[in-house]
């Protein structure tokens, strides 16, 4: 089961965190793996961990808010079987803390690098008459959250975008899902601590960790995990839908 044999899929983000565990997974699983990142070296990291796990895969050097590197980097490959967008950048703020630099800035990646990644691939899919799609939702999207505002709104475009797109390409075989993730432990977070609490990293980490009913974040295996099911065989029959993975937060919350 979940087997990707044969299958080529494109994971943006792949140089680190939740994308990365993506890349690995789908490798692990049989899949050729395009290691989209922006940062070369991570990229190349990832690709050397994949190699080490015996799988097959090739670096992919680009930035996903950029329309022409996009479409110059996807035309290059000979298919597209499988799509998953988890490119992207938070921020905290208010309406009133975000300014309008932060604001472009978010979107460009969060959105428009989504919008760039859908529409360079779609082509790709319908001429092998099928794919799949994955896009990075997050809870933040259907929930309000504190200090939130433009991160929340690029994460409702992905939600809307995935309902979209699921929607005008049902007769091209092409599915198209979200995941709406909570706090996952990665990279990004270990950066946030140290920057903004210096000396009380393990107190925030623990205070964050108990905004979820159950406990503590995800990792980014797990998320991956799901990430796999939706894009494989025995999924055909989900399309148009948001998971929510985020330890009981949407609906266990007092």
């Amino acid at each position: 089961m979940f087997s990707l044999k044969e299958k080529a899929a494109v994971v943006t983000g792949a140089g680190s965190g939740i994308g990365k565990a993506v890349a690995l997974l789908f490798a692990k699983q049989g899949a050729y793996v395009h290691v989209l990142d922006i940062r070369e070296d991570q990229a190349r990291t990832t690709m050397e961990e994949i190699k080490e796990l015996g799988g097959q895969g090739a670096p992919l050097v680009a930035d996903v808010s950029d329309q022409k590197q996009i479409t110059d980097r996807f035309s290059g490959l000979d298919r597209i079987d499988i799509l998953v967008n988890s490119a992207g950048i938070s921020h905290v703020g208010t309406v009133e803390t975000t300014s309008e630099e932060d604001f472009d800035r978010l979107f460009r990646v969060n959105v428009k690098g989504v919008y760039n990644c859908l529409r360079a691939a779609i082509p790709s899919m319908k001429r092998n008459k099928g794919g799949v799609i994955l896009n990075m939702s997050s809870v933040a999207a259907s929930a309000g959250l504190p200090d939130r505002f433009a991160y929340s709104m690029t994460k409702g475009a992905v939600y809307s975008m995935t309902l979209a797109l699921a929607r005008d390409y049902l007769h091209d075989h092409i599915r198209c899902n979200c995941i709406s993730p909570a706090r996952v432990h990665t990279p990004f977070v270990d950066g946030f601590l140290k920057k903004n609490y210096p000396g009380k990293e393990k107190e925030m980490f623990d205070k964050l960790s108990a905004t979820q009913p159950i406990g503590r974040m995800a990792k980014p295996e797990e998320i991956a995990a799901l990430i796999l099911y939706l894009c494989s065989d025995e999924a055909s029959f989900i399309t148009g839908c948001d998971y929510p993975i985020d330890g009981g937060f949407l609906k266990l919350n007092n």
